[in-house]
């Protein structure tokens, strides 16, 4: 008991920490183009997954369900994305990026500043030590046991999608 208590706690100050950082940064990065982290999330998710239903982007964006009705139907006013009906379930609503949505998803990635992120920064020694960024399999595997291998499996996919997708100034 004692053993499972200290690590329950340490998880929670230390991920409490670690999400102060996280949160800082993003709510800089997302500040000139006026989303918050919900919306941000919706459209990532909605970007990577094309037509994606509200229960999917609240499960893939950590987020309840009228959250995300509610950031979508804002998405939705602002004309970033479109809310779409499909013939063979009329019951879900699906969303859909428009193409100002996805333009102003490609706009945020391409405005990143990796010297002006804390996370990053804090990052960058283990990085210069290991030559590559810490590969979390630790966290990766309690986040798996916790909301299920499907979880997983999906973000691991938009992350190679976007990885494929993308192009470094370097490569230019």
């Amino acid at each position: 008991m004692k053993e499972a208590l200290i690590f329950s706690q340490k998880v929670a100050q230390l991920s409490k920490a670690l999400w102060k950082v996280i949160e800082n940064d993003l709510q800089q990065w997302l500040k000139p183009f006026n989303l918050n982290i919900s919306e941000y999330q919706i459209l990532w998710v909605g970007y990577h997954l094309h037509a994606a239903s509200i229960s999917e982007i609240a499960e893939l964006g950590v987020m309840h369900v009228s959250t995300a009705f509610n950031f979508s139907k804002k998405l939705e006013e602002r004309g970033l994305l479109q809310s779409l009906k499909r013939d063979d379930n009329k019951r879900n609503t699906y969303i859909q990026l428009t193409d100002k949505g996805k333009e102003i998803i490609i706009r945020l990635l391409e405005s990143y500043q990796p010297e002006e992120n804390d996370l990053v920064s804090a990052t960058l020694p283990l990085r210069n030590i290991f030559g590559k960024f810490p590969e979390l399999s630790e966290l990766t595997a309690i986040i798996r046991n916790t909301f299920g291998e499907k979880f997983i499996n999906t973000h691991e996919q938009m992350f190679q999608h976007f990885e494929k997708e993308f192009i470094d100034e370097k490569e230019k």
